[in-house]
Order: structure tokens, then C-alpha cells, then sequence
């Protein structure tokens, strides 16, 4: 018989399968994404698209741009906007050697 998925293991929301077919994938790492409001619940719907998305190294901070996550279907006005820009959470010796990393001719961030 099957073991039941306990609460705490973590499952893939979403996935840019086009990425790796364009793309040379060098190295892969693994970040959470500062989401707000209703835009949790959309994403746990499985209503986000990774498809035109990056990041880029500003300020110190990664940012994703172009991430769109559908507006919640039961939201009210206080929805959110499908492609605003979004923090990615990284310690910050990654966010240097990622910024490291994109400084040379050729690299670039993508989100996967």
C-alpha cells in the first residue's frame, strides 16, 4: 500500500523544460521567490508560466522579471499584477558569485 505525502515534503510547482532545450545549463541553484497575497494561491494552483522569465543581479538583490502568475480566480480588487518584478531569496555569497558569474561575456541567468 502506498505511503500517504506527508506536509512537509516539498513538490516542483513549475518547471521551463524550454530552457534547458535553448540553453547550456553550467550550473543550477536553488532559490525561493518573495511572493505576496493572492499570488501563493495561484501558484499552488499551478497557474504560473516560467516560460519568458530571468534574473538579473541589482542593487545586491536577484531579481526575477517577467515570471507571470495568473491572477487569483477568487480574488477581489486587492489581486495582484500578473508580471511585476519579484525578489529571488539567496544568501547573500551566492548573490556575489552569481553577480561574479554574469559580469563575463556570455552568461546569463535563466530560471529553470
Amino acid at each position: 500500500m502506498a505511503k500517504p505525502p506527508s506536509t512537509d515534503e516539498r513538490r516542483i510547482l513549475a518547471t521551463n523544460r524550454r530552457a534547458r532545450h535553448l540553453y547550456h545549463v553550467l550550473e543550477t541553484l536553488e532559490a525561493g521567490i518573495a511572493l505576496r497575497g493572492t499570488e501563493v494561491k495561484s501558484v499552488r494552483a499551478g497557474e504560473v508560466s516560467l516560460a519568458e522569465s530571468y534574473a538579473t543581479i541589482e542593487n545586491g538583490e536577484a531579481i526575477l522579471y517577467d515570471l507571470h502568475i495568473q491572477p487569483y480566480r477568487c480574488g477581489n480588487v486587492f489581486n495582484h499584477e500578473p508580471k511585476r518584478p519579484r525578489r529571488l531569496l539567496l544568501h547573500r555569497r551566492e548573490i556575489r558569485r552569481l553577480f561574479g558569474q554574469c559580469s563575463v561575456k556570455g552568461l546569463s541567468l535563466i530560471h529553470i
